[in-house]
């Protein structure tokens, strides 16, 4: 089962390095379901993962000046605090609890992959670089207490946040939110270190192997269409959180989001091809031409 797992963490690195996120969202249940790991080693262990690909896609994007400094500092001290108080608070709820609040994110997440980045409100590229502290300081507890808690990185609040409360375009907004997601899941597995011991071994093995897959990933970029692959993988996310309800809550209710989930790609798919469509207005779609 090790070595599947860490197969499967090469596949989820490339889906990283393809997207330039999302992937790490399917490290929990990687290491839940496959790995067998209880929910908080689970979610410890994804942390360290999350932490370590966020760190080497940090330094390319800082490379090519895509990071503001100040505004990832500001934020990610602050989403520093939020997810060593996520880590802790752990401890007090139960390891079901915390993967349906992870299968919430999913979901979340999933959704955001669907409508695209275009659907979040970005600041033009010639937007003032006001730093409004306080929103910020904020914002980030926010995210970081989630990170913390369910260790998922968030990079689909960080990156709007960004955007609208830091004024920075996109591309620079994606690599200082690298930034912050580092520092923040460093911070959460900190915090889950205090009540929950991990293996090792298997870590970084799962690491390494995340992070190879996302080099080989973003080699990969220029072979694919990133847009339907987005939308591809939002809907294989959100068929995933219907399997952890199935899990932890019970079989019928994950029947159930499973069939909500296959109804609305019927429609979607359905909408890419008429042009009168109510669905339109929540999932961005092209029609067929």
């Amino acid at each position: 089962m090790i070595a599947l797992t860490v197969g499967l963490a090469v596949l989820v690195g490339i889906v990283l390095g393809l997207l330039g996120g999302g992937g790490s969202i399917l490290m929990v249940p990687l290491l839940a379901y496959v790995a067998g790991m209880d929910a908080k080693q689970a979610i410890a262990t994804s942390l360290l993962v999350v932490g370590a690909t966020s760190t080497i896609g940090a330094i390319s994007h800082a490379r090519a000046g895509r990071v503001q400094w100040r505004t990832g500092l500001v934020f990610g001290a602050a989403g520093m605090a939020g997810a060593y108080g996520g880590g802790l608070l752990a401890r007090f709820i139960p390891g079901t609890v915390l993967l349906i609040g992870f299968a919430v994110m999913m979901a979340a997440t999933a959704v955001a992959m669907l409508r695209g980045r275009t659907a979040a409100v970005t600041a033009p590229a010639d937007a003032p670089h006001h730093l409004p502290v306080p929103k910020i300081l904020v914002e980030g507890l926010a995210v970081g207490l989630v990170t913390g808690l369910v260790g998922a990185g968030g990079g689909f609040l960080v990156v709007p946040a960004l955007a609208l409360l830091g004024g920075l375009p996109m591309p620079i907004a994606v690599g200082t939110s690298l930034i912050v997601i580092s520092m923040k899941s460093f911070a959460g597995l900190v915090g889950y270190l205090s009540n929950v011991q991990i293996n090792w071994t298997v870590a970084l093995a799962v690491t390494t192997a995340t992070a190879l897959g996302a080099l080989v990933g973003a080699r990969l970029t220029a072979m694919v269409n990133p847009d339907r692959l987005r939308k591809s993988f939002g809907w294989f996310v959100l068929a995933m959180s219907a399997v952890i309800v199935s899990q932890e809550i019970h079989l019928g209710v994950g029947i159930a989001a499973a069939t909500l989930t296959a109804v609305a790609a019927a429609m979607t798919f359905a909408c890419a091809r008429y042009v009168h469509c109510p669905l339109r207005r929540l999932v961005p779609v092209r029609t067929a031409t």
